[in-house]
């Protein structure tokens, strides 16, 4: 496929979208243009991937989403962010959360100075449903990270890698949210970590109804826990599909994998992928 027959991305098939990016371009500074015409959908109570190389744009996708670009002097300044049916891009973060769209960042962000359970109970800064209500959520976040029972009182700063992303996905599960914006929720993780983690997610979309957007590096495991997936390069959306279609994609095996008929390639083989990119070509 050529760039100039790159189209919009496949629909997916009818249903209540939760979210709709609509062929948004990101400015940084008013002049370095990030993202290109991206435009994307989440089914409600679905688990969608974002998935691409590291500067593809994911991490700007979502902030893009969750309004936090102007922290970092970018704004959108063309299409739309639907979420449940009304236009979002003009609220502020603090708004998007008690509608019920929060952001999960990149890096574990805690506060390692509060103790688990207190970055727990910052999560629940937007909520006016009273005490036993918060409670209520605290117990249930306990009940799907139990190693965060465990360390309740000790200082977040002081727990491992893993602890400390279960702590950042349950603090924003203790904001009652309706979509979980995951950017890089593997990123220095041991692999039994990893998958504790996204059986973690996977349990929370089914028992809580929570929708994830979740952008990744990890190909492979993004994949088998996302219902479909969307691929970035350089800020513009270049392949998207059902994830069981895309994890079969001999291109999405060879480049995102490093995977070619069945073998795994070479590190000096695979550092040449953008030449043969087929939708780049």
């Amino acid at each position: 496929m050529s760039s100039s027959a790159l189209q919009e991305p496949t629909p997916q098939p009818a249903s209540e979208k939760i979210l709709s990016v609509n062929n948004i371009e990101v400015l940084y500074d008013h002049v370095i243009l990030v993202l290109k015409g991206v435009s994307l959908e989440v089914d409600k109570g679905g688990i969608v991937a974002l998935l691409g190389a590291n500067g593809a744009g994911k991490t700007t996708t979502l902030k893009a989403i969750s309004n936090l670009l102007h922290s970092e002097r970018g704004e959108v300044t063309k299409g739309s962010i639907v979420f449940e049916g009304q236009e979002v891009q003009s609220l502020s973060p603090n708004e998007l959360v008690r509608r019920g769209c929060i952001q999960v960042m990149e890096g574990r962000h805690c506060f390692g100075h509060l103790t688990v359970e207190e970055n727990l109970l910052t999560g629940a800064f937007t909520r006016k449903d009273g005490k036993a209500a918060i409670n209520r959520d605290l117990e249930m976040v306990y009940g799907y990270f139990k190693r965060l029972r465990e360390r309740r009182s000790s200082m977040a700063g002081y727990t491992s890698g893993g602890e400390q992303q279960m702590c950042a996905i349950g603090r924003a599960l203790m904001s009652r949210p309706k979509m979980i914006l995951l950017d890089e929720p593997s990123m220095g993780l041991a692999p039994q970590v990893v998958e504790e983690i996204f059986e973690i997610v996977k349990d929370l979309n089914a028992k809580e109804n929570v929708s994830f957007l979740l952008a990744e590096q990890n190909t492979n495991m993004a994949l088998k826990y996302a219902r479909y997936g969307y691929i970035l390069e350089n800020g513009r959306v270049v392949m998207d599909g059902d994830a069981k279609a895309l994890s079969e994609n001999e291109d999405v095996k060879e480049f995102y994998l490093g995977i070619a008929e069945g073998k795994r390639k070479s590190f000096r083989e695979g550092k040449h992928y953008k030449r043969r990119k087929r939708w780049l070509a």
